[in-house]
């Protein structure tokens, strides 16, 4: 039989690039998402008609992290093989704004899940493998580059320091309960589906938006600071790989390469043949109380036991970024002329 697959944060980047790849992989895909009054299915409207001609689409429900009840309700109802949590507050900068609320649902949210998912095995007498979306962010400042497993955390954000949280309690779970509760920690990855507000999707589409006349100016905050970047859809595949994996562990996900902001800057505008030089403003409002100099991961583990890499380069990932969002730009272009 099919397995079942539940996705906390399906609307995101991750959620949608995860929901595809399990779809084609025959799973019933069930989506958790949160009560707003706009839609922010834009992701993944396409899923949610019969896939592949086979069986039925993304199914959705309605779930927050902040409600340990609805969760429980969402559990029972779907009752999931897999629960792959990648809802979260990610925007690192606005958790300095938002701490409290970004505690809350990135670290008492996984609390809350990992309960729900424990209560619905032990009363159904399921397994259920679980997997926690852990952060290259909890490594913070860390005392070596490249990090890997056992690098210790330094967090330097509130929600570094949620994701450091939630990554003990699913390893907790794990050693206390005997659950399937692994760890996937995923260093930046980026695709033309990435949120506005990160800085590699706000460069891309700026860049694009400038090439065409729609803007001329792009404020960003720190240029020098480094992290591995690599595609969303390659790491998907290793989330899944983590839960088919024959124990529950954690695992780094990293290309192994790093990159500064200024690198990802200047090879999306040479690929549109502008200088960012004209076009780039510093802004100190977006820099970050406590900053993070360098993420590098060493993925050595999960080559080694989940023979998985990368299969997307950094300047491959520039280049798709830079070619969807022209095409995005002309889109706005026509519909303003």
């Amino acid at each position: 039989m099919a397995k079942t697959a539940l996705i906390t944060g399906v609307t995101g980047q991750d959620g949608s690039y995860l929901a595809e790849f399990l779809l084609a992989k025959g799973y019933n895909v069930h989506g958790m998402v949160r009560r707003t009054s706009s839609f922010a299915t834009g992701r993944i409207d396409h899923l949610r008609q019969p896939f592949d001609g086979g069986h039925n689409g993304l199914q959705l429900h309605y779930g927050d992290l902040g409600d340990g009840t609805g969760l429980r309700r969402v559990i029972e109802l779907v009752a999931p093989d897999e629960v792959y949590n990648l809802a979260a507050q990610s925007h690192v900068r606005i958790s300095f704004d938002q701490p409290e609320y970004t505690a809350d649902v990135v670290g008492l949210g996984a609390l809350r899940l990992l309960e729900a998912v424990r209560d619905h095995s032990r009363s159904t007498g399921r397994q259920v493998r679980f997997y926690q979306a852990g952060s290259s962010e909890m490594f913070g400042k860390a005392a070596e580059v490249p990090q890997r497993e056992t690098t210790p955390f330094h967090p330097r954000s509130p929600y570094a320091c949620a994701k450091v949280y939630a990554h003990w309690q699913t390893r907790n779970y794990r050693e206390a309960y005997g659950m399937f509760a692994a760890n996937g920690i995923l260093f930046n990855h980026e695709s033309p589906r990435r949120g506005e507000n990160f800085v590699t999707r706000k460069i891309t589409r700026s860049a694009t938006r400038i090439k065409v006349g729609l803007q001329d100016k792009l404020a960003l905050g720190n240029l020098d600071a480094k992290r591995d970047w690599g595609f969303a859809g390659d790491y998907v595949e290793a989330m899944w790989l983590i839960l088919q994996h024959p124990e529950p562990d954690d695992f780094v996900i990293a290309t192994g390469e790093s990159h500064s902001v200024q690198e990802f800057l200047e090879l999306a505008f040479q690929r549109l043949g502008l200088d960012w030089r004209k076009h780039v403003e510093f802004d100190p409002r977006l820099m970050r109380p406590a900053e993070v100099d360098i993420l590098q991961g060493d993925a050595t583990k999960a080559r080694t036991l989940l023979a998985w890499r990368p299969k997307v380069g950094f300047k491959e990932l520039v280049a798709m970024m830079v070619d969807a969002d022209l095409e995005l730009a002309h889109r706005e272009l026509k519909a303003q002329s």
